[in-house]
């Protein structure tokens, strides 16, 4: 305690302003590459990159980046725990902090290799792999799973992955493909979860257009316990929904799911928004078993009575026979633009356009990432039916394996010269820069000229001639079939000598 006067001398606080410097680090790159002749920590370089996956993932930090270049990683490995802290077993690559993980050349370059005898990854909360093929993975403890990936979260994240021929094999073994994570644009196909296991694809997961093949377990061949949008899910098989089991789907395609003694072909015990069901096959329920049903097609699917689905399932909005209870439901054929090929598109006099609930719509865009609601009312299906955009030119797309959102419609994909619209109105391969409508050098006689053209077969061709490019051109032949290779026409009017220019065309299919 201060007491008295001090003269002359006023006593004079000072305020003082603390503010706190935190010293921000740039996020720190490391390198891997399978044939580094000179590892070094902390693998900063290519020079100096890691051999192993695993070392660099141990050198890096929360936040850095971890680059790995081609090559089968099938070497190193490292223990791995879960939430409780109980061993998982080894891991091919085990990742506890929150860090990228990708690969330099893409998925078909880059694998992780379990061997058959380790998971490939485990992903803490906050960690992404990116472009990377997880096959040969296995676990085999009680419950767990995960054998392609285990993630600690769906805030654990995997991009632009292939998880192929992995497999959790203990007791009720759960997620042989990925388990715990999101995952986007990833193909889950050929997983399994034996021993009565969960989700042989993907369990506990959430995914984005993503795509799950060939999976197989006794709940949910494709996925459990999982959230799906804007997914495929084809060829699963299981005893409780061969794709889907207890499950919830928006704008998804189940098609040719089924199962052993299969109830729910397609889903089982799930709720489903705008999916389309054709082609499945089960004991009970071909389509949907026990499941909640919106705005969905479940059409062409069967069990032993034949059936689309069971009468434990809640339709409303549907397109389906027989008839459900329920409201807004119907029992019109929908139309596809080809079923027999697989594409589920709807045609433009389709029953199922403009025929679903709004109330019952959760997504913006639909299975193609176009719009979801087009002309004021949402239609049944995975697919919203686009006016004036044919449904066969996305499927055409999609065969290529172009995006069917609008980003790829007049791009040139082989820089030909022709955009994809007119590659597909022309039937020649968009991937290919010598597939392409071009005239070749004409054969000219003294009475005669040929002209000769790159063609389809099947396709029909029009072609007309000009004396200059200003004048309009003159129509010589129209529904011209064209041959393989090439096709050509004799224009026997061309004699004398003048200046012709030709015009090769076709009309959109």
């Amino acid at each position: 305690m201060l007491s008295g006067r001090i003269m002359n001398n006023p006593l004079r606080l000072a305020v003082f302003s603390l503010l706190p410097v935190v010293s921000s680090l740039p996020a720190a790159t490391h390198y891997v590459s399978l044939g580094s002749t000179s590892p070094m920590p902390p693998y900063t370089s290519w020079v100096t990159a890691a051999s192993t996956i695993q070392d660099a993932v141990d050198a890096a930090a929360g936040g850095d980046v971890v680059v790995v270049t081609n090559g089968v990683y099938a070497v190193g490995g490292r223990e791995a725990f879960n939430w409780y802290g109980d061993s998982m077993g080894l891991n091919r690559v085990a990742i506890t902090n929150a860090l990228a993980l990708r690969s330099e050349n893409g998925p078909l370059l880059t694998v992780i290799d379990g061997a058959g005898a380790y998971r490939c990854v485990s992903l803490t909360a906050g960690a992404s792999l990116t472009g990377f093929t997880l096959t040969n993975g296995v676990d085999t403890h009680y419950g767990m799973g995960g054998a392609g990936v285990w993630c600690a979260s769906t805030n654990a994240f995997l991009t632009n992955c292939m998880l192929a021929g992995n497999s959790s094999r203990g007791p009720f073994a759960a997620g042989g493909g990925a388990y715990g994570g999101t995952l986007y644009n990833c193909t889950l196909a050929g997983n399994s979860a034996t021993n009565g296991g969960f989700g042989g694809g993907a369990d506990s997961c959430a995914l984005y257009n993503c795509m799950l093949i060939g999976n197989s377990c006794y709940y949910g061949g494709g996925a459990y316990s999982s959230t799906l949008y804007n997914c495929t899910l084809a060829g699963n098989s299981g005893n409780w929904g061969g794709g889907a089991y207890e499950c919830t789907l928006y704008n998804c395609t189940l098609t040719g799911n089924s199962g052993p003694l299969c109830y729910g072909g397609g889903a089982a015990g799930s709720t489903l928004y705008n999916c389309t069901l054709a082609g499945n096959s089960a004991y009970y329920g071909g389509g949907a078993y026990g499941s909640i049903v919106h705005n969905c097609i479940i059409y062409f699917n069967a069990d032993t009575n034949g059936a689309n689905f069971d009468l434990t399932s809640t339709l409303s909005y549907c397109c389906t026979t027989p008839h459900p209870a329920g409201s807004g439901n119907i029992t019109n054929t929908p139309l596809f633009i080809d079923y027999a090929s697989g594409n589920l598109r709807l045609q433009s006099n389709s029953p199922c356009i403009n025929a679903g609930n709004n109330a019952l719509v959760n997504t913006a865009t639909d299975l193609d990432g176009r719009a979801r609601v087009v002309s004021g009312r949402v239609d049944m299906g995975a697919y919203e039916f686009q006016p004036g955009l044919s449904g066969a030119f996305l499927g055409w797309l999609q065969r290529y394996g172009l995006p069917t959102d609008g980003s790829a419609d007049y791009a040139d994909s082989d820089h030909d010269g022709m955009n994809n619209w007119l590659e597909w109105a022309c039937g020649t391969d968009p991937t290919n820069p010598l597939s392409v409508l071009r005239l070749l050098p004409p054969a000219i006689t003294s009475t005669t000229t040929t002209v000769t053209w790159q063609s389809v077969a099947g396709v029909n061709y029009s072609l007309g001639r000009s004396s200059n490019l200003t004048s309009s051109f003159t129509v010589l032949a129209t529904h011209i079939v064209g041959q393989a290779g090439a096709t050509s026409y004799i224009d026997t009017n061309a004699a004398g000598a003048r200046a012709f220019f030709y015009r090769v065309g076709v009309s959109p299919p």
